[in-house]
């Protein structure tokens, strides 16, 4: 079982890959191209990584077995809940591996960006907005990765109307691709006097921070740029010069905002490096589209066609759309608790693609 496991897991093609880089960094040629370099390192740590987790599966397994068979013979009843614990553990690794055998794509590695934007119905949408805000920061902190914002533009009474996030760590953008779309809240509103039940939708979008070595043209005729002046935390330079820089690019009406330097040149970067990996991810889709043009159920992640819901009010339930999987732990959901809903969507994902 162990062995077709690690097939499964493409075990083989890992180390392959692993020894294959390792001759590429004996190389003196590349020792000169640090920009490669660091890329040859990012994914050979990505290759240990999950080279070592597949080891210690196998061996937490393999000491259950034992354990097991000590306990029966024994009739051990502590040595059994030794047995329990040692495949909870196990489980828990298996649930990783299985994560990273779904993920697949080009770019799943990478780093993320999150924007989250609110919908119409003012204060009520951007509050909601920013709880979205919150649960996708407490989600990326449970996984240890590096969070910075970029740009936020705050709701006139409360919440926020926008907010775009860099968030940082191994396989970031293969999670956050499940949250692009629209969610949907159900819930009696604060802040309303007359305690109704609202309905409010923020809508959001994850792409991958790209490469510097991928190449995406952009003509200086095709850009917008305007500058204005920070409206969130940020320090004493916030609101005192118009460092922060919206960018347009005309063609593909995509918009990209920075507030996070305190120099105009430094957003102006940053904006730039955004829009390429935005422009990226819309070739990519477009590619994708093409392919999957006979899949008539496939949904696009637009205005009206809500991923998810978040029910508050008259009962407690989170329910994606996609993959009809379901809980009604709602405050565990908005405390960044959306692991099984990310999982879900890429085994759905992964299946399909089995399957067309």
């Amino acid at each position: 079982m162990l062995l077709r496991s690690g097939g499964i897991f493409d075990l083989p093609g890992k180390t392959k890959r692993l020894e294959e880089l390792a001759l590429q960094a004996e190389n003196p040629a590349i020792w000169s191209k640090p920009a490669e370099m660091q890329k040859m390192n990012k994914e050979k740590a990505l290759l240990e990584k999950a080279l070592d987790e597949w080891k210690q599966f196998n061996s937490k397994l393999e000491d259950a077995k034992v354990l097991l068979e000590m306990a029966s013979e024994a009739e051990d009843e502590p040595l059994f809940q030794e047995v329990i614990t040692e495949l909870e553990s196990a489980l828990r690794l298996g649930k990783n591996l299985e994560l990273q055998r779904v993920l697949s794509g080009e770019l799943d590695a990478n780093s993320a960006y999150i924007s989250i934007n609110s919908g119409a119905g003012g204060t009520e949408a951007c509050d909601w907005a920013e709880m979205l805000y919150r649960m996708y920061m407490r989600y990326a902190e449970k996984l240890g990765f590096k969070v910075s914002e970029l740009e936020r533009t705050d709701g006139d009474g409360a919440g926020i109307k926008s907010a775009t996030l860099l968030i940082e760590g191994p396989y970031a953008y293969g999670y956050l691709k499940a949250e692009s779309g629209v969610h949907r809240l159900v819930r009696i509103s604060p802040f309303d006097s007359n305690a109704r039940r609202h309905t409010s939708f923020a809508s959001v979008f994850s792409w991958a921070e790209v490469d510097d070595d991928i190449k995406i043209e952009i003509k200086p005729d095709d850009l917008k740029v305007e500058t204005y002046r920070s409206s969130g935390a940020g320090g004493q330079h916030v609101n005192k010069t118009d460092s922060a820089v919206r960018m347009y690019h005309l063609p593909t009406g995509i918009i990209v905002q920075c507030q996070v330097e305190r120099s105009q040149i430094q957003n102006r970067e940053k904006a730039l490096k955004m829009l390429k990996a935005a422009l990226y991810e819309k070739e990519v889709e477009r590619k994708n589209a093409e392919r999957d043009a006979a899949n008539a159920t496939k949904k696009a992640n637009e205005w009206g066609s809500q991923i998810r819901s978040y029910v508050m009010h008259p009962y407690q339930l989170v329910k994606d759309h996609r993959t009809n999987h379901e809980t009604n732990q709602v405050h565990d959901v908005m405390d960044g608790q959306i692991s099984e809903f990310i999982m879900a969507y890429l085994k759905s994902t992964a299946q399909d693609s089995l399957t067309t």
